[in-house]
């Protein structure tokens, strides 16, 4: 392998002693010296094949000849530079987009949640038969979850909040916002995470009035804390009551909540567990199977009012509960989205193979000279397929580098782009398994278009192929208008589907949002604090806070809201009081507002009035209705004067009366009450006077769910209004912090920032595949251009017009997009029926998208035709019949 010149050397000088000894001999028995030689030669017999089996037997032939072709190939490419860098740009692009999606496919659904023995880890999901079949993640209620503790012995259990809570840490001087995750006992013991320091919760501390303790993340232990050991056993303020550190989590723990700190769930069938407020996870116990907790889960449950509830109001129905990977349970919901843009990277990769295997096809076809010279020297068939081969594999692997780099990048830019916490993992790497399928990816691409040009090496006609030049035959066009069919059907379904992912979220985007957003700015903080667990309290807050932010120079107006226009609200049960309807229990969003909520958002009321602050708590209580809910419980009739019981915020339990109807405004869809329902709505919703709320206990448990939000109306952009604003909330209470201030209009963008990068994903998928398609339509036509120059010359010199040779050329091209077209529509009326679900406010079948589609192909397709065509205008036809 590496001393080979050394030991040729060696070998011809030996060859040569054996010739000059020989002659020697002969010149001794009196021949001359050059007849000696020539004799000895003779008697030696052929050099030249005595150095091949020297060659032979001491190399690796296959590695010489493997060797041989790559430098062949790599020289074959670097002579067609413009073949080459298109194709590897195109694989960069196509390959790179299945990078990148799939990084985030590894990430969610194949890469092992980073826990001890993951696959042994649950969530838990609901399966209703009956009318209404669906299997979803199901969340529990206290009951269910004492039930599930107390009587599923295969399982290790515990619930969560579900998610973090916003929190107000004191520490010394400093108030620090946090979020925190709320936890049941063993709920580190189901995700195998041991403290560095301390313990995890016991199951003292996790029952109803237990003692209040406090697990701390790493970075909240170093950063608070100084990393102090001593910090354990300590107390810290938190919530506005002492809280002890029991226990410091490692550095590289990761878990579904990702919160600064942890503390004791403490569930129980009252407050927030009287409804389905609980996520549960499971670890199954050594020795169990799944079967067995799920068996024991179902018989628990039975006897829950829940479930009996369910059973008896759905007559024919009937409710189970099953396990399921904690890995889908953590990724179900983004599922459908990443397979949707996996699919559509898979359709670019098909375009691209299609297209790369015009390319190539056309190239094959120029070197019909080349291949027949070198089969008329005598290399077989299997010699011409493998340098064919290694040529597409160079270009694989050069297409693949390129991909993984672009990879990264569009992988970088896309997390940049997502919303933060968007996906449940910590990080999205390119591990083994993507570099794997980027490899595999590169190597089935080389396969799939190089297999068609390297077919029709097979079979070489000698006498033709020296006699003139190449010329593209009627099956090999054929061959290529069908590849180009093939591209820009998928890209027709491409973009179809992009069309009418961006004329859903147009439609979201254009939605009268029912209140004026401009020169509105809101702020939140978070009153789950002790402090304000009494109402009392909590009123002294709103009034003095906002008595002092009416007072900041530029502000129009002031008021405070439980939840904002496009934001998820409080789901709560109303009982209406009378009407038809009278008795029905209904679900509902509810909202607690002050005075002026109405005026400073500019909604509309509609009939009645708007609160006033002569709605006390020793008034009448009130209430006031949106437009949707009139409209759908008291029909046509005027609801102003009627009745509303609420169980849950109105301690009293009094009947409130309808005051007011006001405007509908845009709310997100994240609260469920409409199954299905786009991710913004108008649905009902009713607001109630912060001031008439009694229930401590009550507010205690919506302020663990909800921030509510300051807002403020002012005349103009003003500089310096968040500290004003912060400075006018620390005159009612110095040690509460705003966690964040926001202007209307970007809250309402954020809403739906998730649709907004789903549509420019796909956007782009789309618009590439329109670029490669009409790359393989360009591509096409001026190959045909140049390979029938003087076809065409002669056509012209015979008295063919311009128009009718450029139309002839161009039919071709415009035949395979208009196949395409056709084809591409039918398989569209097929595969958008699986967007059912995620349009809104445009049908499936949407004539505008459709025509926008069908004129936008037409007008590539006839620019990707016309401009190679133009170049026969160029064509001298007396130097065509020169050269003939």
């Amino acid at each position: 392998m590496f001393r080979r010149k050394r030991k040729a050397n060696d070998f011809t000088a030996e060859i040569e002693a054996h010739l000059q000894q020989e002659s020697e001999r002969l010149r001794e028995q009196g021949l001359t010296e050059e007849d000696a030689r020539a004799a000895a030669r003779r008697s030696f017999g052929n050099i030249m094949q005595a150095q091949e089996r020297f060659y032979e037997s001491g190399r690796w032939l296959w590695s010489d000849r493997l060797g041989r072709d790559v430098r062949f190939g790599a020289r074959m490419l670097a002579r067609n530079p413009g073949f080459t860098v298109t194709v590897i740009l195109t694989l960069a692009l196509s390959i790179g987009a299945n990078t990148a999606i799939f990084s985030i496919v590894n990430a969610l659904l194949l890469k092992d949640l980073p826990y001890a023995r993951p696959e042994r880890m649950g969530a838990i999901y609901a399966r209703t038969t009956g009318p209404d079949s669906y299997d979803m993640r199901r969340n529990i209620d206290g009951e269910q979850w004492e039930l599930l503790r107390d009587n599923v012995p295969s399982l290790i259990s515990a619930v969560s909040h579900g998610r973090t809570s916003g929190m107000n840490l004191q520490a010394g001087s400093q108030v620090q916002y946090l979020q925190a995750g709320r936890v049941s006992a063993h709920y580190f013991d189901v995700l195998a995470l041991h403290p560095v320091l301390g313990r995890n919760f016991s199951g003292d501390e996790d029952r109803a009035h237990g003692p209040k303790t406090a697990i701390l993340s790493y970075s909240l232990w170093r950063t608070v804390f100084g990393a102090s050991p001593n910090a354990l056993g300590q107390a810290m303020l938190l919530k506005g009551e002492p809280y002890t550190i029991v226990g410091v989590l490692p550095e590289s723990a990761t878990t579904p909540l990702n919160a600064d700190l942890y503390i004791a769930l403490q569930p129980s069938r009252e407050g927030e567990g009287v409804g389905t407020n609980f996520q549960a996870i499971t670890r199954l116990r050594d020795g169990a199977s799944w079967q067995e907790a799920d068996a024991e889960m179902n018989r628990a449950w039975f006897r829950s009012l829940r479930v009996q509830h369910f059973v008896e109001s759905n007559p024919g129905a009937n409710i189970t509960y099953y396990s399921v990977p904690l890995q889908k349970g953590e990724t179900d919901t983004l599922q459908p989205q990443v397979l949707a843009l996996m699919l559509a990277a898979g359709f670019i990769l098909l375009i691209a193979c299609a297209n790369l295997a015009g390319l190539t096809l056309v190239r094959m076809l120029r070197r019909t000279a080349e291949i027949a010279t070198r089969v008329a020297l005598g290399a077989s068939g299997w010699q011409i397929q493998r340098q064919l081969w290694i040529e597409n594999l160079l270009l694989a692997f050069l297409g693949a580098t390129a991909a993984l780099g672009l990879g990264f990048l569009a992988l970088r830019s896309l997390l940049l782009l997502l919303p933060e916490h968007f996906l449940p993992v910590a990080n999205v790497p390119l591990d083994g398994r993507v570099l794997a399928f980027t490899l595999f990816l590169s190597l089935l691409t080389s396969i799939f278009f190089g297999m068609l040009p390297a077919l029709t090496t097979r079979r070489v006609d000698l006498r033709s192929s020296f006699a003139s030049r190449a010329v593209i035959g009627g099956g090999k066009v054929r061959l290529r208008q069908g590849l180009i069919a093939g591209e820009v059907a998928l890209t027709v379904v491409l973009l179809a589907a992009s069309g009418l992912l961006i004329r859903t979220l147009v439609h979201l985007e254009t939605m009268p949002p029912g209140f004026n957003p401009n020169g509105v700015m809101a702020a939140k903080t978070s009153l789950d604090d002790v402090h304000y667990y009494e109402s009392a309290t909590f009123r002294k807050l709103l009034d003095a806070s906002l008595a002092a932010m009416r007072k900041i120079p530029g502000v129009r107006n002031a008021a405070v809201g439980l939840s904002l226009p496009y934001e998820r609200a409080l789901l709560s049960g109303v009982i209406l009081s009378d009407g038809q309807e009278a008795g029905q229990e209904v679900t509902t969003n509810e909202v607690y507002v002050t005075p002026g909520y109405f005026d400073t958002l500019q909604i509309p009321v509609l009939a009645g009035r708007a609160f006033a602050d002569s709605d006390t708590p020793d008034a009448q209580p009130v209430v006031i209705i949106n437009q949707a809910f009139a409209h759908k419980f008291f029909y046509r009739t005027n609801p102003v004067g009627r009745s509303l019981l609420l169980p849950f915020l109105n301690q009293a339990n009094k009947n409130k009366l309808i005051v007011g109807v006001v405007a509908d405004t845009v709310l997100s869809s994240a609260s469920k009450l409409n199954a299905g329902s786009a991710p913004l709505t108008r649905e009902e919703a009713i607001y109630l006077p912060a001031a008439q709320i009694t229930d401590g206990k009550s507010l205690s448990v919506v302020h663990a769910w909800f921030q509510p939000s300051w807002i403020v109306r002012t005349a103009g952009p003003m500089a310096g209004l968040t500290a004003q604003m912060q400075s006018a909330l620390a005159s009612a209470d110095p040690t509460l912090p705003f966690s964040g201030f926001y202007d209307m209009k970007d809250l309402m963008a954020a809403t739906l920032a998730t649709q907004r990068i789903e549509v420019a994903l796909l956007a782009a998928m789309a618009s590439l595949a329109l670029l490669l398609s009409a790359v393989g339509i360009f591509a096409l036509v001026a190959n045909m251009v140049a390979q029938r120059t003087r076809e065409i010359g002669i056509r012209i010199a015979l008295g063919a017009t311009l128009q009718k040779v450029m139309i002839h050329v161009g039919r071709s091209g415009v035949g395979a997009a208009a196949l395409g077209l056709i084809v591409g529509l039918l398989l569209s009326a097929v595969a958008l029926r699986a967007m059912r679900s995620v349009l809104f406010g445009v049908e499936v079948y949407d004539l505008p998208t459709i025509l926008v589609v069908v004129l936008t192909l037409s007008l590539v397709a006839f620019l990707a035709t016309t401009v190679p065509a133009l170049r026969i205008a160029r064509i001298d036809p007396a130097k065509t019949l020169r050269e003939e």
